[in-house]
């Protein structure tokens, strides 16, 4: 069966259940939505509502960032908390496996990566507003009905994992990748209270509209464990130095302190932050590293990925000055 007629047989099935949800209300066509990086992603209309559509690719396994129903679980459980996600309308375990959600409004925006951006007023009060969201969703019962946690997970274990990825990039794209990952191995902290992880939390992620945010997305690597794992990868994203030929300047954008500060409204500071920081940068290095890598490879063709270089290399080379 070619893809197009997969694709095809996947709309007419989203189509149908739609149609049921809305009785006499005419169905649009799926449209494609852009810059999603895992599954496949769509909009469609019924009447006066609209709902985004998240589906398996065609001849994928539903594992990994394909988990489409795992996706949909957790924004199950997590609706009527105070973590703010998209109502999911439907579910449909049959392969390939799909959800809809409902549209949420909003636009996300990261403000030192992405064109065009917003104000630098804007993009400051945002980055500031979503410290405290992610505050509230690491505030979660884990206990939540349907959230069923999976097992937690450990800073050494998250280190783990990702020091499999760096050692699968070239040598020669990770300048000093060795000894940064001896360094992270020769002091890990030891473990927080596990909470609920987002896994990829940053303002790409969250929907806001103008200050306020209105939903958290992209939950295809959501996991449990120790907070600053998320915490780490969010501060990463306020300084434009952090990427070399990718990031631009904001001015006003806040500080990594100030964003650690909005986070902890009053609260003590965890320890071993700095740990955490390097992390953060290790795992940016290691992601960039493997993008790389699979273009070299021909694998997946993006000439894009050859401004990735200094990155890799400036985020190993911060992560080491933050180790000291």
């Amino acid at each position: 069966m070619s893809t197009a007629t997969e694709v095809s047989e996947l709309a007419a099935r989203v189509r149908d259940r739609l149609a049921h949800l809305h009785p006499g209300v005419d169905v649009g066509e799926l449209k494609t939505l852009p810059g999603g990086h895992s599954g496949l992603t769509y909009s469609v209309t019924v009447g006066d509502a609209a709902y985004v559509v998240k589906a398996v690719p065609p001849g994928q396994r539903p594992v990994g960032r394909n988990d489409v129903l795992r996706q949909a679980r957790v924004l199950g459980a997590l609706a009527g908390t105070p973590v703010l996600v998209p109502g999911v309308a439907v579910v449909d375990e049959a392969q390939p496996a799909w959800f809809a959600m409902d549209f949420a409004d909003g636009e996300a925006v990261e403000p030192v990566l992405d064109e065009p951006g917003v104000p630098p007023a804007t993009a400051r009060a945002r980055m500031l507003a979503i410290a405290s969201v992610l505050r509230q969703l690491h505030a979660t019962d884990l206990r939540t009905p349907g959230l069923d946690a999976p097992e937690p997970l450990a800073a050494a274990g998250e280190l783990e994992r990702w020091s499999r990825t760096m050692h699968a990039v070239p040598a020669e794209l990770r300048p000093g990748g060795e000894e940064l990952l001896a360094r992270l191995g020769d002091d890990v902290p030891g473990e927080l209270p596990p909470v609920l992880l987002h896994g990829d939390f940053r303002l790409g992620n969250v929907l806001c509209t103008r200050a306020r945010a209105t939903a958290v997305v992209d939950w295809e690597i959501w996991s449990v464990g120790d907070p600053r794992i998320d915490l780490g990868w969010f501060l990463l994203f306020a300084d434009h130095r952090n990427f070399p030929r990718l990031g631009h300047a904001v001015p006003g954008l806040p500080t990594e302190a100030e964003l650690l500060g909005a986070y902890l409204e009053g609260r003590p500071a965890p320890p071993a932050m700095d740990w955490f920081r390097a992390l953060a940068r290790m795992k940016m290095a290691a992601i960039m590293g493997h993008n790389l890598r699979r273009h070299r490879e021909g694998k997946h063709h993006d000439p894009d990925q050859e401004r990735l270089p200094p990155t890799i290399a400036a985020m190993i080379a911060a992560a080491r000055d933050i180790l000291g």
